[in-house]
Order: C-alpha cells, then sequence, then structure tokens
C-alpha cells in the first residue's frame, strides 16, 4: 500500500478544492424543501461547480455515473443517483455528496439534510451520523491509527444502538479520486496504518437505523439498506498536520 504524503504546494490546492466542495453544499441548503426533485438539487449543484467556480463536478461521468452530484434519500445508504422522478416529501432525510475537481485536486464531502418536518427517531440518526464524523475527525493527527478512528466510530454508533455500514468506507484523495489508505469506520484500536503528517482522506461514516446489511439496485450505483431502514451519512476530506488535522471540507456552520 502507497500512502501519498502531500507537499505545502499540494495541500494548498486541496485547501481550494475542498473550499469549493463545501460551498456547494452551503449554497444548495435553501432548495432541499419538500417538492423539489433530487434532478433539480443536481442541476443546481452542477451549474454552481461549472458556471461559478469554473470547476469540474468529479462524480459526473466517474465510472459511468450519470450526474454531478449524488443524493442519497431515507433508505439509500450512499451513490443515489438524481432523478426528475424523485421528488422529496415533507419527513425525508436527504444525504447530498460533492466532489469538486479545481486544478487536478479533488474536495469531497457530504451532508444530511433533513426536509420539513422530519421524525424524532430520523432526526436523532442524522445526529449520531454526524458525532460519528466528529468523534473520528477528533482523532486525527500522528500517531494515530486508523482503527482507533474506525473503532471510535463504532463505538459511538452501537451505543446509541445503530450499526455502521462495513461494505464501503472512507479513502485516500488528492490529485486522485480514490486512492489509498481505505478508512474504515469500524475497527480495534492500536491496528491499522499509523498516520504521518502530510497524509489526506476522507472520513465518511454511513450509519444505518437497523442492520449493517447492504443491498446494490440494478442501476449498479444505488446502494440501499438490506432491511429498509433508514441510513445517514457525513463526509469531510482532511489532512493530517504537525498537531492534529486541518479539514479541507469545513462549513461555515461547523465548529471545527
Amino acid at each position: 500500500m502507497k500512502v501519498n504524503i502531500r507537499t505545502p504546494e499540494q495541500l494548498e490546492k486541496m485547501r481550494v478544492a475542498g473550499r469549493l466542495a463545501a460551498e456547494v453544499l452551503e449554497m444548495i441548503g435553501e432548495y432541499v424543501v419538500p417538492g423539489v426533485s433530487t434532478e433539480q438539487l443536481d442541476t443546481l449543484c452542477h451549474n454552481h461547480i461549472v458556471d461559478v467556480q469554473k470547476a469540474i463536478p468529479a462524480c459526473l461521468g466517474y465510472r459511468g455515473f450519470p450526474k454531478s452530484v449524488c443524493t442519497s434519500v431515507n433508505q439509500v445508504i450512499c451513490h443515489g443517483i438524481p432523478s426528475p422522478k424523485k421528488i422529496l416529501k415533507s419527513g425525508d432525510i436527504i444525504n447530498i455528496d460533492v466532489t469538486v475537481i479545481k486544478d487536478g485536486w479533488y474536495g469531497d464531502t457530504s451532508k444530511m439534510f433533513l426536509v420539513g418536518k422530519v421524525a424524532g427517531h430520523a432526526e436523532r440518526l442524522v445526529n449520531v451520523a454526524q458525532e460519528c464524523l466528529y468523534k473520528g475527525i477528533e482523532l486525527v493527527g500522528p500517531g494515530t491509527r486508523l482503527g482507533d478512528i474506525g473503532h471510535v466510530i463504532q463505538q459511538h454508533a452501537e451505543a446509541n444502538y445503530y450499526s455502521v455500514v462495513r461494505d464501503y468506507c472512507g479513502h485516500g484523495i488528492g490529485d486522485v479520486f480514490h486512492e489509498d489508505p481505505q478508512v474504515l469506520h469500524y475497527g480495534k484500536p492500536g491496528t491499522g496504518l499509523e498516520l504521518r503528517e502530510g497524509m489526506t482522506f476522507t472520513i465518511e461514516p454511513m450509519v444505518n437505523a437497523g442492520r449493517s446489511e447492504t443491498k446494490l439496485k440494478s442501476d449498479d450505483w444505488t446502494v440501499e439498506t438490506r432491511d429498509g431502514r433508514l441510513s445517514a451519512q457525513w463526509e469531510h476530506t482532511m489532512a493530517v498536520t504537525a498537531n492534529g488535522v486541518e479539514i479541507f471540507t469545513r462549513r461555515s456552520d461547523e465548529r471545527f
């Protein structure tokens, strides 16, 4: 496994790409309302990335993916394809996953949105999934092992009677969309790759209300919970610094 160590110049390019990805999620929030289609949300994100940011939506055409962002609603865990037929309704939860390429470098991030009035149990799942991400990020720094991060995420999810998806994980990122290391969201402390300054990767826990098992739909992209229960995911791109972590995709509404 070859894990890249980024130079200060490369980190600056990732900083720019990450900021743009975060900006897309900040922009789209006001449009995530009952009655909008996921294709409309995709179009808004696409136009912002291409026309305003003068950047490239990384998902579009990636291994044949047909849209510019992923929109994963309710029981969809990840990789939901935007569609004019998928109309959001009050009570839905949706993950919008955005990856921007700027000057050859990637920023990858996702956020959960609550549509209209959402049931308490759904909102709780969304909040715990975000807490899982933050708990993982808090451990990032030189000397931490990936198993430490996976363990704290798994522990927090399971303490709240949820499960962590094991079939999909975070990943290294830079001038390539997906590279080593794989960042699992479960694990044992003291195991796995030891983090070093200059490593860049995503943490993106997928937390299910029910069991962890997944199923892939016939479109070969959309991943759902096998038991049909809700799922929630949050994602950030980050770098290991000398003293801890820098989150490239941090939004203005976050505490980091």
